[in-house]
């Protein structure tokens, strides 16, 4: 059974820096896509993906991307957070699909205070 364990969630000030990890059970080449979601109130939106190829896709923001990456050593996914605003606080979701199957990790709380 998939598992996806996020991590790094947090409070920081605003302007500050935070990275989120998403470990998975299994190879993270196993799976079509990884990316993260949020969700405040209302409804859960992308922040990023990846494919299995390497080929990032971000949320169209103004403020611009919060970079993906991935480390296969780790079966990891990471996002990487800087210059956190009040529109960021939420609770950030992993998530990856196998064809048309979809996981999600548990969530972790971002929280930016000013």
């Amino acid at each position: 059974q998939v598992q996806l364990a996020e991590s790094g969630g947090g409070l920081v000030q605003a302007g500050g820096s935070l990275r989120l990890s998403c470990a998975a059970s299994e190879s993270i080449f196993n799976f079509n896509t990884m990316g993260w979601y949020r969700q405040a109130p209302g409804q859960r939106e992308v922040v990023a993906r990846i494919n299995v190829g390497g080929r990032t896709e971000y949320a169209d923001s103004a403020k611009g991307p919060f970079p993906i990456s991935r480390d296969a050593g780790l079966n990891t996914v990471h996002l990487h957070m800087d210059g956190l605003t009040s529109e960021d606080p939420a609770v950030y979701y992993c998530h990856a699909t196998i064809l048309s199957r979809h996981f999600w990790g548990q969530g972790t709380q971002v929280t930016v205070s000013s």
